[in-house]
């Protein structure tokens, strides 16, 4: 719970880590960035909830575990443990370190799919494209980079399966025009431009928020051959870690702290928090965070292996 019902709350988030492997200098420099965002904000006199934590699905975790002669579920404990015992050798001052492998995370993410398939924002068809495994990201011909992806560097290879997908283009408009009346809403205005410029304004694709040629996600319910792709997990622990619930029962926290001041995250991931995470949200008729979401220009991303 939050600890001063009388002091105005602030509610900040790094992006959750991925526990595929160690922590590099910038996962550690934006855990150590938002912590003293969080103590000066303590300092001014607000009730400050700092949540942080690891991302512990997918194809790249169930695939190292595999080299390592282990579970996925014993190789994300290790590296877990691993990433919070940086985080408190560098004394961050942390209210909630979650792991998306939490159970309540889990239930909540199955009811927050269910509940998108049921209203019609997500339907199953096919994907085929260009995966890159490091970065768990499909893209298309146009969106490499000399051929490789575009966002790290690495090759990608040709890729077909069944999967969902969520209508990303039914919320493209209403972000648009969020982000014109909401300047500060991504940070630096570069950032804002490059999302509009490179992503937006050309138009959305559907995005795949499922996958069946791993197992280790968490299961659709009603098509448990599927299970949740990354980002449908993945950032919805900023909601989850708080107390939302999909069916309205939400916590005294949640109520109190959502929406969120500010996002801090990692330069590379920017596009899945500035247009997937805000359409989730609208999808779920939940509030869009304050601020928003800062993306200073030397924080490094979260699924490179630097």
């Amino acid at each position: 719970m939050c600890k001063d019902s009388n002091k105005k709350p602030y509610y900040i988030t790094t992006a959750i880590a991925y526990a595929s492997g160690k922590p590099h200098i910038g996962n550690t420099y934006e855990a150590v960035l938002a912590d003293a965002i969080a103590r000066f904000k303590r300092e001014e006199g607000y009730d400050v909830f700092f949540q942080t934590g690891t991302d512990e699905h997918g194809q790249k975790i169930e695939e190292k575990a595999a080299a390592a002669g282990i579970t996925p579920k014993e190789f994300v404990d290790q590296a877990a443990g691993q990433i919070k015992t940086i985080w408190d050798l560098m004394n961050t001052s942390y209210d909630k370190f979650i792991r998306t492998t939490d159970p309540d995370h889990e239930a909540q993410v199955q009811k927050i799919f269910k509940k998108l398939y049921d209203q019609g924002d997500i339907y199953k068809g096919y994907y085929e494209g260009l995966y890159c495994t490091p970065c768990e990201s499909f893209f298309t011909e146009s969106q490499l980079v000399d051929g490789k992806c575009p966002d790290c560097g690495r090759e990608v290879k040709p890729a077909k399966e069944e999967a969902y997908f969520f209508r990303m283009s039914k919320y493209a408009d209403r972000l648009i025009q969020h982000i014109n009346e909401n300047p500060d809403f991504i940070q630096p205005v570069s950032r804002k431009n490059e999302m509009m410029n490179n992503f937006l304004l050309p138009g959305l694709q559907d995005l795949c928020v499922s996958r069946t040629t791993f197992t280790w996600g968490i299961p659709v319910t009603f098509d448990p051959r599927h299970v949740t792709y990354v980002w449908l997990d993945a950032l919805t622990n900023y909601i989850t870690g708080i107390g939302y619930d999909c069916d309205g029962n939400n916590t005294d926290q949640f109520s109190k702290l959502w929406p969120a001041d500010l996002h801090l995250i990692g330069k590379d991931i920017i596009r899945f928090h500035t247009i997937y995470w805000p359409i989730f949200l609208m999808a779920l008729n939940v509030p869009l965070p304050k601020t928003g979401i800062w993306s200073p220009m030397a924080v490094a991303g979260r699924r490179k292996d630097e």
